[in-house]
């Protein structure tokens, strides 16, 4: 498939998830602090942004903050916490203007009141746009999501008989939100770190060596060219080795 010929509408993934994983790493090789890293890579996130929508991807979910997060020095801690600060201030009318629709997953309760206030008024402003759904996973964490769904579930009185997949999936941070059909994470490492560890189930990995501020459209588009080529079986076997045609195991 060559980069000029258009992508299989019909194979693209719906929903693509990215752990933008390399920040520090890129900033240190160049000998730059961390901070320099995280911001390259915010500006990058909004090429990746713009690139989903013209590949005609449904649902992007990035992850920006994990709960484990916290444990990093207070100084980059803070500095992040900037970094979001600044990206809303600055990005939300462009995206609001694209058709961007704006979601928080993960806790918003350990953040400043302020930049809780601007996160809240960026998903009011953005609820109604349609052409791209971006899921920003920050203060995040997989088990914690599952905790809390749990805790609400028992809140709300579910009966342990009422308990299944579906219901589950709906007290979710994720709720309403199709489950991610490619997860990409870059700069190489070979870790969920715990990042939509439910949703997850059954998704399809590409793992790239680049460092998330130089991933840029072209390795994206080989990362969906990689998808489309696969074979989601779903714990099943494929269609075409069920019905004779090959005879790969």
């Amino acid at each position: 498939m060559t980069e000029t010929e258009p992508l299989p509408a019909d194979r693209l993934p719906q929903h693509v998830a990215i752990i933008m994983d390399g920040n520090g790493r890129w900033a240190i090789q160049r000998g730059l602090p961390r901070l320099a890293g995280h911001r390259a890579g915010t500006e990058n996130l909004r090429r990746i942004i713009t690139a989903s929508v013209e590949f005609g991807i449904k649902y992007l979910t990035i992850y920006a903050f994990s709960t484990e997060n916290w444990g990093r020095p207070p100084e980059e801690v803070q500095g992040l916490m900037r970094i979001l600060e600044d990206v809303i201030d600055k990005e939300l009318g462009e995206l609001h203007k694209e058709g961007v629709q704006l979601r928080h997953i993960g806790r918003l309760e350990r953040l400043d009141p302020k930049i809780q206030e601007k996160v809240l008024n960026a998903v009011e402003l953005t609820k109604n746009n349609e052409r791209l759904i971006l899921n920003v996973a920050f203060n995040y964490g997989g088990r914690d999501e599952i905790v809390c769904a749990i805790q609400r579930m028992i809140r709300d009185g579910v009966p342990p008989e009422a308990v299944t997949v579906d219901l589950v999936s709906q007290y979710l941070f994720t709720a309403g939100v199709p489950d991610p059909d490619l997860i990409i994470r870059t700069s190489g490492e070979l870790r969920v770190s715990n990042f939509l560890i439910w949703q997850a189930a059954y998704s399809e990995w590409y793992i790239t060596q680049t460092f998330w501020p130089d991933f840029g459209k072209e390795e994206y588009r080989r990362a969906l060219e990689a998808y489309v080529q696969r074979d989601r079986r779903y714990g099943g076997i494929s269609p075409v080795v069920s019905s004779g045609k090959s005879d790969a195991g």
